[in-house]
């Protein structure tokens, strides 16, 4: 053989071997960090004041207890992934993709926590579209077992993640990468991945969670679907005779629910765009063992490795967006505290006054113009004048001021 067709062949070797030249550029990693760092910290400000302020609505009682819980687990949830996931993910998956800082316990713990955090998210996601697909198609049964429910459904969740992690505790370590097999790690490169003697445990509990996934995205595209329908369909009374009849709406009302369709669409494009790309990334892991992986198939997966994370992780900070789209008391608790202003006036107080001002305007209306008809349509003697102010019957406003005004228990959603 022509010794120099042979330094071309190890040659050529020695470049399929050197991953190193598949690190993305300088300038792309100074993007990603900006990028990363903004969405982290857009991720922590909405979702901390999440927490803050559902839990400000919920005790001046404009968002059900319920409701609330389910809100705060979803914005701990999504904390979780943001300050776990974000910090690793700069620093291995961006800036030392070669190469691998942390031990073999701590490779371990991070998998498991972050894949727990993950899942807990994307199922506090469905919990919460089930609490509203309770309320708005099976009002009786919500009303009956929505406090005993709420905590179960919290509850298991968290322990559905929890055991949906449980597997990458034993099937991730830190691990050298062999270009061929039977070989040493090529160029001492230590990954914190998947082990090559539990490849069967770690294939199957990442397509365990695929089809989780596929069946909470159902679930949740049934759920939202079923509720758009019973928005969309008018609203009946019964009459005296028992007859339904189509009540008017009011443009209030119909701009309310056109708002709340929207926000159901979003929860299920969002679940959709933000979670597909990185289900096919680690799909990719589980599909072929990594020393079975050729150049194109990696080069492949560097490449989706960052669009796949970004997406993922504007997820998390999607949520607060959506609440502020569907309830225009959040939005503006959202915005007070962003402005460090937040001055909530209790739901009962503010129909209380509400009430009086209505009240007032009546009393300083109508019972003149009841006085003016009761004139034209009668003389009366002087027998009769101690009978000239106008009883409840012949002045609606009188029943209306003697009628102490109603205090208010609805919450707004």
């Amino acid at each position: 053989m022509d010794p120099s067709r042979e330094q071309e062949n190890m040659a050529e070797q020695e470049r399929e071997r050197d991953w190193r030249k598949l690190e993305t550029h300088f300038e792309l990693k100074v993007f990603l960090t900006v990028l990363y760092s903004l969405i982290l910290i857009l991720g922590i400000v909405g979702n901390s004041i999440t927490i803050h302020v559902t839990q400000v609505l919920q005790r001046n009682g404009y968002l059900q207890k319920n409701v609330t819980d389910h809100m705060v687990s979803l914005a701990c949830s999504d904390l979780l992934v943001l300050l776990i996931g974000m910090p690793v993910e700069l620093y291995s998956a961006i800036w030392f993709p070669f190469s691998s800082a942390s031990g073999n316990v701590a490779c371990k713990i991070y998998n498991f926590l972050f894949e727990a955090c993950s899942y807990a998210t994307i199922l506090n996601v469905t919990t919460l579209s089930f609490e509203r697909y309770m309320a708005i198609c099976h009002p009786f049964r919500y009303k009956a077992l929505a406090h005993a429910r709420t905590a179960h459904l919290i509850l298991a969740a968290w322990l559905s993640s929890i055991l949906v992690a449980v597997p990458l505790l034993i099937t991730t370590g830190t691990q050298g990468h062999v270009v061929e097999p039977g070989g040493a790690p090529a160029q001492n490169l230590t990954f914190c991945t998947n082990l090559h003697e539990y490849w069967g445990i770690y294939r199957t509990s990442i397509f365990t969670a695929f089809i989780l996934y596929l069946l909470v995205l159902g679930s949740v595209a049934f759920m939202c679907r079923s509720m758009i329908v019973v928005l969309k369909a008018p609203m009946i009374t019964m009459d005296a005779s028992g007859t339904g009849v189509s009540k008017h709406e009011s443009a209030k009302v119909k701009a309310s629910r056109k708002q709340t369709i929207i926000f159901l669409v979003l929860i299920v494009c969002a679940l959709f765009v933000c979670w597909m790309p990185n289900q096919v990334r680690r799909l990719m892991t589980a599909t072929i063992p990594k020393d079975a992986w050729s150049r194109s198939y990696l080069v492949s997966y560097v490449k989706l490795h960052p669009v796949a994370d970004t997406f993922f992780y504007l997820s998390s900070v999607l949520n607060p967006l959506l609440y502020n789209l569907s309830s225009r008391q959040f939005r503006t608790a959202f915005l007070q505290t962003l402005r460090c202003r937040l001055s909530i006036q209790h739901v009962n107080k503010r129909t209380v006054e509400n009430n009086k001002a209505s009240n007032t305007s009546s009393h300083s209306l109508r019972p003149l113009l009841c006085k003016k008809s009761q004139h034209k349509s009668m003389q009366p003697s002087s027998r009769d004048a101690e009978t000239l102010t106008p009883s409840a019957e012949s002045c609606p406003a009188v029943q209306i001021l003697n009628t102490p005004p109603p205090i208010s228990s609805e919450t707004e959603t």
